[in-house]
């Protein structure tokens, strides 16, 4: 299954010789929270909104949808041109007036004009308009189905990226316990010296006190369960890209869960190169966080 993008663009135009009166179709999507509809429609297809909005709820999920239909109607009866027969009965009409009232105004042209566009029947678009807008909707969805197709690579991009950093990362751990347990046991042993405890406590209970505090200390900076969790996080990631259909708010609180995990990682970290690592992970996991905004 796809997975589709909230941003994307498409128009259609009604088939040739479906009306006289031109009909055009365009839709543009951003992305949203929900399903959120605007419709700009002309007078002539304002009935058509209903069907038009169900049209666009059976498409989509989510992202913010303008669909605007455009007729040709009014620049080509900005000047229309009044048939022979339209012609005829205005001459007849206005002989009998002007017989029965020698005095009455004799038509102007803009009136002539007005009456003839007035008294002309109103085209159908309906059909037009809606086969013009089902093509529409789906070039859209297309669209979104292709920049969807972008930001599953970027992401599978990004996910790799994570794996190498957390890689770089689980050998640095024992080094970096180990060094940071030396260090606090040299401090124990001179903060205990300064205070000459060992005068007063047996050197045993001070040792396994020192272990203890040691021990305790190590847990406190391993970020080892970190890593697990932000590698089961982009595993989660990756199957459902591979899964596709509709997963942009599952892929957002993924996101947040590997923020939490890096956040983590560095607020514990006790090396610089863990750092460091931390900080580009911070950046990794920023950029996909910007573009799983944009997925359905």
């Amino acid at each position: 299954m796809a997975v589709y993008s909230m941003t994307g663009y498409a128009s259609a135009a009604s088939e040739p010789g479906a009306a006289s009166a031109a009909v055009t179709v365009e839709a543009r999507s951003v992305n949203g929270r929900f399903l959120d509809l605007a419709l700009r429609l002309p007078d002539e297809v304002r009935g058509l909104e209903p069907a038009l909005r169900e049209l666009l709820t059976t498409g989509f999920r989510r992202g913010k949808i303008e669909l605007r239909v455009s007729t040709g109607r009014e620049s080509e009866s900005a000047v229309p041109m009044p048939s022979n027969d339209q012609l005829n009965r205005l001459a007849h009409v206005q002989g009998s007036v002007t017989g029965w009232l020698p005095d009455a105004r004799p038509l102007s042209v803009n009136e002539v004009l007005q009456w003839c566009r007035s008294g002309a029947p109103a085209e159908k678009l309906d059909e037009p308009t809606l086969e013009a807008a089902r093509r529409c909707i789906g070039g859209l969805r297309e669209a979104r189905a292709r920049e969807g197709a972008r930001l599953v690579t970027m992401l599978m991009d990004r996910v790799t990226r994570l794996r190498e950093l957390a890689a770089l990362a689980a050998p640095l751990l024992p080094q970096v316990v180990q060094r940071q347990q030396t260090r606090f046991l040299e401090r124990w042993n001179e903060a205990l010296a300064s205070v000459q405890a060992a005068a007063t406590v047996p050197a045993q209970a001070l040792h396994e006190r020192a272990m203890g505090e040691a021990a305790s200390y190590a847990i406190r900076i391993d970020v080892a369960e970190e890593l697990s969790r932000l590698a089961s996080h982009l595993d989660e990631i990756e199957r459902l890209l591979k899964a596709g259909g509709e997963l942009g708010k599952r892929l957002e609180f993924l996101i947040q869960e590997l923020q939490r995990e890096a956040n983590t990682l560095g607020s514990k970290s006790a090396a610089l190169e863990l750092t460091n690592l931390s900080v580009e992970m911070k950046v990794a996991i920023e950029q996909m966080r910007e573009q799983v905004q944009n997925i359905e």
